[in-house]
């Protein structure tokens, strides 16, 4: 064949390979937007090994409280940080700070909750101040909220917290849980974003109890009541205020989902190494938590399904089963004095939880 004969060939070949990877990259590219837009179920997957992880050191977080800096307060391991979450299905998106941002210009986000609202607010601004580490920020508290700001973007990101939702008042008997009672909605609602949670103090009894009577109703008044049954209460009275104060064409409203505790080693079924969360350093593997469903999620999960009005639940809970490692053990605020297997280290867990939320609020 001659030379002249040989190059067409090779030119047209090179031409069909081209247009065929062409066509590849393209059905690729889409295929990654429509899983992120389909609906695909985010919260069923498995942790896996991942080196670029994780996605922000804490030294790139000057603000980082210490309750949640393990690794400055001394945790001899760092491979709990190298787990990326990885659904099922589809892939979750990489978080895009900056689109975050300039997408989310001028408005607010506000988290109301316990502790575990504050880990995932301070989540976010961790990943948001990496993504954009020029941008001057402002941290300020007042009270029980906490508002970190980007002038530039005209964003905020704010922290209220309040344990139970409902009410916690004070008179002549002391302090009164109210299950039937919601006073801080006039705030909520002038949000864009309204993100909450409620759970990690329903069952604390003793000293650790923050209020001295439960009411719900005219005429129900008592010492203590069923925790659960309490939950429940709650968490009907914040729906009801949903369905009458949200406007949904305005206010976007997640529930974070019940974030787990890991005090317990035979519901993960190890107990070689700790009866607690202190010594672990690597996920329950698979995509099935031993210990089965956690029984507020399911509650939650019930009040949820009464509604009408849209609310997205961030289905944290058995993703975060899966991380018995991830929590700070002796190296959270208390050191050695306690033990801390509620919360979560930073860098760590809530980062997954916030790349979640970015997906339901952008790739849809």
């Amino acid at each position: 064949m001659a030379a002249s004969s040989i190059f067409s060939v090779a030119l047209i070949l090179f031409s069909l390979l081209y247009q065929i990877g062409g066509v590849v990259s393209q059905y690729w590219v889409r295929e990654q937007v429509n899983n992120a837009e389909s609906g695909c179920d985010l919260f069923h997957g498995e942790w896996v090994y991942d080196w670029s992880y994780p996605l922000y050191n804490s030294a790139d977080c000057p603000f980082i409280l210490k309750e949640f800096d393990c690794q400055k307060n001394g945790r001899p391991d760092n491979e709990y940080l190298k787990y990326r979450w990885q659904p099922t299905s589809c892939n979750l998106p990489r978080f895009d700070g900056r689109s975050f941002l300039g997408r989310f210009r001028g408005k607010r986000i506000l988290f109301v909750g316990d502790s575990l609202s504050m880990n995932q607010w301070q989540s976010l601004t961790c990943l948001l101040h990496k993504s954009a580490p020029e941008a001057n920020y402002t941290l300020s508290k007042v009270g029980g909220v906490s508002t970190f700001k980007f002038p530039a973007y005209d964003v905020s990101i704010v922290l209220s917290r309040n344990a139970f939702l409902v009410d916690v008042v004070n008179d002549s008997r002391g302090r009164v849980l109210m299950l039937d009672s919601i006073q801080n909605g006039s705030y909520w609602r002038t949000f864009d974003v309204l993100v909450f949670n409620t759970w990690h103090w329903w069952l604390h009894t003793g000293r650790k109890q923050p209020w001295a009577e439960v009411r719900y109703g005219i005429n129900n008044a008592h010492k203590d009541i069923d925790r659960m049954k309490a939950y429940e209460k709650a968490l009907t009275t914040w729906a009801r205020w949903v369905e009458s104060s949200v406007d949904p064409s305005k206010t976007k409203v997640f529930f974070q989902g019940v974030s787990p505790d890991h005090m317990r080693s035979r519901e993960w079924g190890d107990n070689a190494k700790s009866e607690t969360c202190f010594g672990q350093t690597s996920p329950v593997l698979g995509t099935q938590y031993p210990g089965g469903s956690h029984p507020a999620q399911v509650i939650l999960e019930r009040v949820l399904r009464t509604m009408s009005k849209p609310v997205h639940l961030l289905n944290i809970t058995t993703l975060s089963q899966l991380r018995k490692d991830g929590h700070p053990s002796f190296y959270g605020f208390g050191g050695h004095r306690s033990i801390d297997c509620t919360h979560w280290c930073l860098p760590g867990i809530p980062d997954s939880w916030n790349q979640i939320l970015f997906a339901a609020l952008f790739q849809r």
